[in-house]
């Protein structure tokens, strides 16, 4: 009897390590407009319009565009963003990418040949960003 329960305990573990560790796709060719929220990492190839939330990392690939807002854990863009981002922890900009917009994150790396037009805060806190923390707050109470 015992050992069947720690085995539920284990599969339920795996199942909620699993929704933490996913990995979603919007490909090439598709399009999204709207909000899109994830507790995964995302990889965006395709076009997006809107926000995006994640509680992981969300990477734009080469042929990858946003227009709109992003708050996630940390963040790889190489392909267009005009965007208001904010990254708790890191921000890479790959030698393709293009961002137009506002930047909120703790640390910032930018390849040679990367682009970037807009501003730039880098005054946080240790313990991470607020207005990231109240956007997840009020996404968790709806």
């Amino acid at each position: 009897m015992f050992g069947t329960k720690n085995k539920s305990k284990k599969t339920m573990a795996k199942s909620n390590d699993a929704e933490h560790t996913s990995v979603n796709l919007i490909g090439n060719g598709t399009t999204i407009k709207g909000e899109v929220k994830s507790n995964g990492d995302i990889r965006i190839d395709g076009t997006l319009v809107g926000q995006v939330y994640s509680k992981g990392k969300i990477i734009v690939g080469n042929t990858g565009v946003i227009e709109g807002e992003i708050y996630c854990q940390n963040a790889d863009f190489s392909g267009k963003i005009n965007a208001k981002v904010e990254v708790s922890e890191l921000l890479s900009l790959k030698a393709t990418s293009r961002l137009n917009g506002e930047i909120v994150t703790s640390k910032l790396a930018i390849e040679p040949g990367a682009r970037f037009t807009g501003s730039c805060n880098m005054d946080k806190n240790e313990t991470g960003d607020p207005k990231m923390a109240a956007k997840q707050n009020q996404e968790k109470n709806k």
